[in-house]
């Protein structure tokens, strides 16, 4: 079990990752991996944050997949690293932690948009020839959060986010299911603990639809905690299900169509009908947040999401409630037109 040994979330805390990196490793050459704008708005005040006897390097990167992490990988050991930062979204952090894992380097994630849940967790998403893979890698050492710079992000990230979040309902049952049907190992705890984020979002969602940018620090600790879950029970199961699939198989299916957490939520809504959950209730939720609930939101067809839940269960061995009911073509159509996600 691998957790942050430190998280700091606030505003305009950035100016302090050097006391930060200080609290939490005795690092003297640190490596930044970000994409190029983060660097032009941040550099500076990062550079001048840190300790004079500090040596910093930048390595820039644009897509999160095997090429760019065996790059930094490279840089890692020609510059002699001794801690990675992964700064920026999705993309830089996922490289920076699953680079960091590879040499064996501590590593610090510093998010700069609440969009998903691998802020904190383990795993890293990487693709590879259009596939997605979900890949064990480093927990951040430490977590630096500035809610500044994190609200200044679109806002279909922040709602992104809260998507991913609400999937932890979907994700857990599925876990569940497993557990039940398949006597896979369950950890009431980090269930529990992906839930509690979940619950946040939805008992919030009117006042997240009214005043957003009041919620972040809310939404950012509730991703944190999530990717925390993942850390204690040791895999992605308690935020990653059928939902999760249904996600990526779009990337293989529409790729560039949608963010992870908007394709999630809508998952979410599919998946909770599956379960005999309260769908209706979670696409509500969604609804006034202003995350989407219908695919041509995202710019999905119904053809591609019904393609999408007959790839998924392919995509991984993990059971789940695609596994369990086995949809045929004219079952996925049926669905679609049922939750009135179409």
């Amino acid at each position: 079990m691998e957790l942050p040994r430190a998280i700091l979330v606030g505003r305009n805390v950035l100016e302090k990752l050097g006391e930060f990196i200080e609290k939490v490793c005795d690092a003297k050459r640190v490596l930044i991996v970000t994409d190029e704008k983060l660097k032009e708005l941040y550099g500076k005040k990062i550079e001048e944050s840190l300790k004079m006897n500090t040596v910093l390097f930048w390595e820039i990167v644009m897509n999160a997949d095997f090429v760019n992490v065996r790059r930094v990988e490279t840089k890692i050991k020609e510059e002699k690293a001794n801690l990675i930062v992964g700064m920026g979204g999705g993309t830089c952090i996922d490289v920076a932690k699953l680079s960091a894992y590879e040499s064996k380097t501590p590593f610090i994630s510093v998010p700069t948009n609440a969009a998903h849940d691998g802020i904190a967790s383990p795993f890293a998403s990487i693709k590879d020839s259009g596939k997605p893979y979900s890949i064990v890698s480093s927990s951040p050492i430490g977590v630096l959060a500035d809610i500044e710079i994190i609200s200044s992000a679109p806002i279909r990230y922040f709602r992104s986010g809260c998507g991913d979040l609400i999937a932890k309902v979907t994700a857990v049952k599925d876990w569940q299911l497993a557990r039940d049907e398949k006597g896979e190992y369950y950890g009431e705890y980090a269930a529990s603990l992906a839930l509690l984020s979940a619950d946040v979002i939805i008992r919030n969602s009117e006042k997240i639809k009214f005043a957003p940018k009041e919620k972040v620090r809310d939404v950012v600790e509730a991703l944190i905690s999530a990717g925390v879950a993942a850390g204690i029970a040791g895999s992605s199961r308690p935020c990653s299900g059928s939902e999760h699939l249904f996600s990526h198989a779009l990337d293989v299916i529409a790729p560039g169509k949608g963010l992870h957490g908007e394709k999630c939520g809508i998952g979410t809504i599919l998946m909770a009908k599956l379960h005999n959950l309260d769908y209706e209730g979670l696409k509500s939720a969604l609804e006034k947040i202003g995350a989407p609930t219908r695919l041509r939101e995202v710019g999905i067809s119904r053809e591609e999401a019904i393609n999408a839940l007959l790839l998924a269960p392919k995509l991984r061995e993990r059971y789940t409630i695609l596994h369990k009911v086995n949809l045929s073509r004219d079952s996925a159509q049926k669905l679609i037109v049922e939750t009135g996600i179409d």
